[in-house]
């Protein structure tokens, strides 16, 4: 009877070690994913970023050209009036 309590502790033993062996060796191999995961992750947001960055500053372009736009549009209004006043007074 002892003997065969013995075999029983030992194989017990035995399972509960290869399931601690096991849930380490899954632990790490999940962990090795994650920490790819999130490099691939910060990766992105990093690129979102920059994108964003490029969106508001072609907003702030955009508002300049429409401002240099308008100044030219006034400019070449003030040389039509003054070519259309040469031709009145040349008439």
């Amino acid at each position: 009877m002892d003997a065969a309590i013995t075999v029983a502790l030992i194989t017990g033993g035995c399972s509960i070690l290869g399931v601690v062996i096991t849930n380490i060796a899954s632990n790490k191999k999940i962990e090795s994913q994650l920490v790819t995961a999130q490099a691939v992750t910060d990766q992105k947001i990093e690129q979102l970023t920059e994108e964003v960055r490029r969106h508001n500053s072609f907003g702030d372009r955009i508002t300049r050209l429409e401002e240099i736009a308008r100044q030219l549009t006034e400019r070449i209004e003030r040389i039509d009036t003054r070519i259309t006043r040469y031709h009145d007074e040349r008439a």
